[in-house]
């Protein structure tokens, strides 16, 4: 066999969307160049529109009802098996963190190694959260009062430009954790991880459109996410000032929950503060019959 023969061209990978469990183009059909922290070409990324922001809540409010009524059990097998998958695919994750952020090999397997352990960390709370933030309240009269936290619904992120895989899984994770959707708009100019991220979620057990993600400019997508009557709240970590402020204003036309702009170093360890931002409390009063001197009548 020839040497000209053995040459073969490599396989490039086309980045795409991730949206209702399946890997749509922009319905645009535009994209935009990705490169390194060296300005280096890394791959074209999907420029989603006004439309696939749109498609993308969709799909996270039809997800919405089976996630939220998922036992809080059920919902922790599954990040853990998210957790999992990332695991098996540790080594791709680091070539394209990186790439993205500038990172040595070693660095970038120890930001890869963190975020993992951090997806670990939310899959564990999924059935302790409610302990924290819920539990039975003393009243004066024969009645159980209890308190329990619900989901709020869709929730819109705007991910963090510069930690782009760490920080990415620190807004999402507590989002999903909680029986929260999301739509995700990833960093601008380091998406890769992100679309690679919506590739495990695919493959594993979460259903689709829990979690959708967009690639593109959060200033074109953000105004409508933020307007939009069927997304309940909004996480503006990811967007600059000018821009958390506009889509604040924005957001109180239907009341949404706004978890506001924040600087923000995730390699410290999280607290319950996201999981409980997207949190609505439901309390129940039940009759428990009639109360004599000796205690309940059950």
């Amino acid at each position: 066999m020839s040497e000209k023969s053995e040459q073969r061209l490599s396989v490039f990978k086309t980045y795409k969307l991730y949206v209702g469990g399946k890997f749509p183009r922009s319905e645009s059909g535009r994209v935009y160049e990705v490169t390194d922290s060296k300005g280096k070409w890394l791959a074209n990324a999907p420029l989603s529109s006004r439309k696939d922001a749109r498609d993308a809540v969709v799909a996270a409010r039809k997800a919405f009802g089976g996630w939220a009524g998922a036992t809080a059990y059920n919902r922790g097998q599954i990040l853990y098996r998210v957790a999992e998958m990332l695991e098996g695919r540790k080594g791709q994750f680091v070539h394209e963190v990186a790439h993205a952020e500038g990172l040595s090999k070693n660095k970038a397997a120890e930001v890869v190694e963190a975020t993992i352990d951090r997806w670990v960390w939310y899959a564990g709370w999924t059935d302790k959260i409610a302990q924290v933030v819920g539990g039975a309240n003393p009243v004066a009269g024969p009645f159980f009062n209890l308190s329990t936290p619900e989901p709020t619904g869709v929730v819109a992120v705007i991910a963090p430009q510069e930690s782009s895989f760490l920080g990415l899984v620190s807004v999402i994770a507590p989002v999903i954790a909680t029986g929260n959707t999301a739509v995700v708009v990833a960093s601008e100019k380091a998406p890769l991880p992100a679309l690679s991220l919506g590739e495990v979620l695919a493959t594993s057990d979460l259903p689709g459109g829990v979690v959708n993600v967009l690639s593109g400019k959060a200033a074109e997508m953000g105004p409508h996410l933020a307007a939009h009557q069927d997304v309940n709240a909004i996480d503006l970590t990811g967007a600059d000032t000018g821009l958390a402020r506009e889509l604040e204003i924005a957001a109180a036309d239907n009341l949404k929950r706004v978890l506001r702009r924040r600087t923000e170093d995730f390699t410290a360890s999280p607290g319950t503060d996201r999981m409980t931002a997207f949190l609505e409390t439901k309390t129940v009063w039940h009759p428990t019959g009639s109360l004599g001197a000796s205690g309940s009548s059950y």
